[in-house]
């Protein structure tokens, strides 16, 4: 499986998904990542994604969580598409709310990792689930995975 970002080119993730954007819940950048899949593996029945931050862990003391979602039916997913979406359910990030929340490394550029699930069912999950609920619903269940990577400087 791959997964093809028009977000970040050549590694890097531009302005518009993070805090050098212009649409914000409060201080949270809003404006998300559309991304696609392809040589997707049969019997592929929904996807699930998260978007983290490896880099945060020296300065929050964890892996910062940007986005989850789960039972995706499509193929892919448009920009923006997490401030009000019907097609996908999403998960709790760091900030504690339910969409997608945009990069802001507050020390130096930080490499944000997102990965895909190719799932062979739907999950048992709601809008507000954590990480936790997230592996737990899909142990067994995964198809394939890919990821993408990309820099965004503070």
């Amino acid at each position: 499986m791959l997964i093809l970002c028009d977000g970040i080119q050549n590694g890097i993730i531009a302005d518009k998904y993070g805090k050098r954007g212009t649409q914000f819940k409060g201080s949270m950048p809003t404006y998300s990542l559309g991304f696609r899949m392809q040589d997707i593996p049969s019997g592929t029945i929904s996807f699930a994604f998260i978007l983290d931050d490896p880099d945060s862990v020296p300065v929050a003391g964890f892996k910062w969580i940007h986005w989850l979602g789960a039972n995706l039916c499509k193929e892919g997913i448009p920009d923006n598409e997490s401030i009000n979406t019907l097609i996908f359910v999403q998960g709790k990030n760091s900030w504690g709310q339910n969409l997608y929340g945009g990069m802001a490394p507050p020390n130096c550029p930080h490499t944000y990792v997102l990965r895909v699930f190719a799932l062979d069912c739907l999950l048992n999950l709601k809008n507000g689930f954590t990480l936790e609920d997230l592996n737990r619903e899909m142990s067994g269940h995964v198809l394939d995975s890919a990821f993408i990577e990309g820099i965004y400087s503070n």
